[in-house]
This record gives structure tokens, sequence and C-alpha cells, in this order.
């Protein structure tokens, strides 16, 4: 990204920080990496990502679309070129008992959507499973920045 001039902003929810944290690490962060928002709740990722509070309410906040949105609506937030969204579930709870674990990453560049994934857990446990998520959603970014003019 320095090398193009781009900059990038993430919006997370399942991953809970990670990403931000991975990228502040990054030699020369501060030249690209503009910022992010954890948005845990429904009311968050409505106010502040401008995600449809109806559409998100009837899938638990977890789903493509809100994905998508949050992805865009960071860039707009943060006057980035890039933004990532990422939500989902690292463990199972009381409400939505699930037989795996997964989260859905949208990365945008200039408002177009590049990929949404869906990334299945790998471990029983949360932290386990952000880190896992992080780390797909980091190798995911790096093929999309390598392959952009």
């Amino acid at each position: 990204m320095l090398s193009k001039k781009q900059t990038i902003a993430v919006a997370e929810s399942v991953t809970s920080g990670h990403l931000q944290a991975a990228l502040s690490l990054a030699e020369k962060a501060t030249l690209f990496f503009q910022g992010g928002l954890n948005a845990y709740n429904l009311g968050q990722k409505s106010r502040l990502l401008k995600v449809d509070p109806i559409h998100a309410l009837s899938c638990n906040c977890v789903s493509e679309k809100v994905a998508t949105e949050m992805a865009r609506n960071v860039c707009q937030v943060f006057s980035s070129d890039w933004g990532i969204g990422v939500t989902g579930y690292a463990a199972p709870d009381e409400k939505n008992q699930r037989d795996y674990l997964y989260a859905i990453c949208t990365i945008v560049f200039e408002d177009k959507v590049l990929q949404t994934k869906t990334i299945k857990a790998t471990q029983k446990e949360i932290f386990e499973n952000q880190i896992y998520y992080t780390d797909q959603i980091l190798r995911y970014l790096s093929e999309l920045v390598n392959e952009s003019v």
C-alpha cells in the first residue's frame, strides 16, 4: 500500500480488534493505516457503520450484506481506499448454538467489493478463532493489494 500511496481502515466484530493490532504493527503503519472500529452489537454497527438494522436484526448481524456494509462504510468514516468488514462467531452463544463457527469478511477497494469470504473456525477457543480469522483475512488482503493496479 505504501508504494501505491493507498490507505486502509477496518470494521471489526468477531476479530475484536486483532486486525487493527496487526496492521498497527506494520512498518510505517501511520502512512497507510487510517484506523478502525470495533462494533460488537447491532446498535453500534447501525449507528457508526450505517448497517441496515432491519436486515442485521434478521441475521444476528452476521451476513455478507453486513460485512459489505461495514467494509464500505468504514472507508467513508476514515477516508480510506481499502476497507475490511468482518463479522461472525468465534464461540457458540446461548441463543445461536451452531455446529460450526465462522466469520464473513468483505474487502473493498474504492467502494468496489473485491472479495467476500466465509472462513470456518478451526479451533474451539475464542482467542484461537479470532487469531485464525485475522491471519486468513490478512492473507486475502495481501493477495488483493499485490494484484491491484
